[in-house]
């Protein structure tokens, strides 16, 4: 690739090392991988999984196997261990694989914590020394090379991974949970079968747009294990947890954000935390009713995340076994519910993937929508469980209520994401606020509308009150009410992480277009409309900043593959647009 000068390799299992003095014994032949598949919800409603395939065997000093299994793809490189011989029952002890980092490459990194919700450090070399999250960022100076790690295929067979560099700065080890992981629950090192395969260790490479529009991470993953995914149905959500912590506890509050999923024409509505106290001329069963009455489908929260969360929320222990699961789901389809929220992990160790999994087969039998939260990034796993809607794993809107910090940070944490975190699954950052919480945004009006379309989620939480949203002008609520959130394509127009962000996604014959500003400048953007249809004609209605942070100004025109739109965000600004083809 050019870009990534030593990929170390190697694998210690607790009876022997597959390390040093490895014997070449044998190379594939390639074998090209070309599969066609569809999913519900994503960036890309048709994907291809589209490779050259080797497997490079070795042999140690004890004459036992491992092999390398290489996938180069057009936008990246996949490659996982495997071990084809053999029925033993074994401990991984430690795996090899590292990646040397060039001097001098640009790189953008979260520091590693349980809930992978810190922000992104964009930093110029390797004097930090530390554990960092997946997914990272690298760019060669001057260049269009890029490249994103991350990890993808991963099952109950192993734990989740991260990376560090706390040895030698240059190079960035894949590493095992530690007791820091899920607060010492559990053994980090994962415990393996033979035959066994590790999960896929990859490399999307390429321009900046490469890396954006790839879905590399869902591609290498196993194809789905729902024959008909119908009543996956992606959507909208209103959400009282930003605007009123304790929201839910109150009848008529949740009512107020049935009222608002109905008017907004949005599908559904989220019962958090605190449901099981519900009070003030209602409990759980009444307000679910009341939104089917009004055409909306109930979500539902759940501290289920295992015995080591400090939160003691309840109700904890409904999602902890098979059983609990089964008779809960029961429940809930009995109630209405399309859907569950699942909180508080924090543990990426093997018991705990194993968990989320059970979850998610467990949800998929019952025909129930599951979205996680203080979880991990995704691994692709909602190509194989249609149902994973979305995962937290992100520093969201939340942490408007958590303190002040987040205030100034959000522009520039903003223009990150669609570089980093978003380019590897769905993303619940909980969007689109115009008011405030706790603590105040700084962010424009056309910025917040603007992150409906820029960050992509299955399941789309809308984190305003009411009367956010009824307050706005006619044509900003009008967009909020038809914006999809499941995509047929996606396209990076422009952007820096950091600084800015123009995507395009499609959906059906029409296009929206998001962009935000995180500087403290003035930009006057020009849209390059080529990526249209070539011989149709579009209407484009483009809501932009005003004067000032809560003005927008709204614009119509016909437009065609050949137009460029010129377009102002104010400083930590942005705009929003929709093409809709002219018969």
């Amino acid at each position: 690739m050019g870009m990534i000068p030593k990929i170390a390799l190697g694998i210690v299992r607790s009876d022997q090392a597959f390390v040093n003095d490895l014997r070449l014994v044998r190379i594939s032949k390639p074998v090209f991988i070309d599969e066609h598949y569809t999913v519900v919800h994503g960036k890309r409603s048709q994907c291809q999984n589209r490779a050259n395939e080797v497997t490079v065997s070795f042999e140690n000093d004890q004459r036992t196997k491992m092999e390398l299994v290489i996938r180069a793809y057009d936008d990246g490189l996949a490659f996982r261990y495997r071990f084809a011989e053999g029925k033993d029952s074994l401990v991984v002890k430690d795996e090899l694989t590292a990646y040397t980092i060039t001097a001098g490459t640009l790189r953008w990194l979260e520091k590693w914590n349980p809930a992978n919700e810190g922000l992104y450090r964009a930093m110029k070399d390797d004097s930090l020394r530390q554990e960092w999250g997946y997914p990272a960022l690298f760019n060669i100076p001057g260049s269009e090379k890029w490249f994103l790690l991350h990890e993808a295929g991963l099952d109950g067979t192993y734990c989740g991974s991260k990376l560090s560099n706390v040895a030698d700065g240059p190079v960035y080890k894949v590493t095992f949970p530690d007791a820091r992981d899920g607060r010492g629950i559990g053994a980090s090192a994962p415990s393996i079968q033979l035959p066994w395969r590790s999960p896929w260790r990859v490399v999307i490479a390429g321009k900046l747009s490469d890396v954006v529009e790839s879905t590399l991470i869902e591609d290498v993953s196993p194809p789905s294990l729902l024959a008909n995914a119908g009543w996956v149905r992606p959507g909208l959500v209103s959400w009282n947890y930003w605007s009123h912590n304790h929201g839910t506890k109150d009848f008529r509050v949740v009512n107020a954000f049935t009222d608002l999923a109905a008017r907004m024409n949005w599908p559904y509505t989220l019962f958090d935390w605190e449901w099981d106290a519900m009070g003030n001329g209602g409990g759980l069963e009444d307000a679910a009713r009341y939104a089917l009455s009004k055409g909306v489908r109930p979500l539902i929260w759940y501290n289920s995340g295992g015995p080591h969360t400090y939160v003691t929320a309840t109700p904890r222990d409904r999602m902890l076994t098979h059983d609990s699961r089964v008779e809960e789901f029961r429940k809930l389809k009995t109630l209405g519910f399309a859907g569950v929220k699942v909180d508080f992990f924090e543990s990426e160790k093997q018991q705990m993937i194993r968990y989320y999994l059970d979850i998610l087969q467990d949800a998929m039998q019952a025909e129930m929508m599951v979205y996680f939260h203080g979880c991990l990034v995704p691994r692709g796993w909602s190509r194989t469980w249609p149902n994973l809607m979305t995962c937290e794993a992100v520093r969201g809107a939340e942490w408007y209520n958590n303190g002040p910090d987040f205030t100034l940070a959000a522009p520039e944490h903003n223009c990150v994401l669609p570089f980093t975190r978003n380019v590897v699954g769905p993303m619940d950052y909980t969007p689109v606020t115009f008011t405030n919480s706790q603590f105040p945004h700084v962010t424009s009006y056309g910025h917040e509308l603007a992150l409906s379309v820029v960050f992509e989620s299955g399941l789309q939480h809308f984190a305003d009150r009411p009367e956010g949203y009824d307050g706005l002008p006619d044509v900003a609520r009008r967009f909020l009410s038809e914006v999809p959130n499941a995509w047929d394509d996606t396209r990076l127009l422009a952007g820096y992480p950091g600084q800015e962000v123009v995507l395009a996604r499609r959906k059906g014959e029409g296009w929206w277009i998001g962009g935000v500003n995180g500087t403290l400048r003035e930009k006057q953007e020009k849209v390059k409309l080529d990526f249209l249809a070539a011989g149709m004609k579009y209407r484009l209605t483009l809501i932009a900043d005003g004067e000032h942070d809560k003005a927008i100004v709204a614009s119509y025109q016909a437009v065609d593959k050949g137009s460029e739109v010129d377009v102002k965000m104010l400083r930590r600004g942005g705009f929003a647009a929709v093409l809709i083809p002219m018969r």
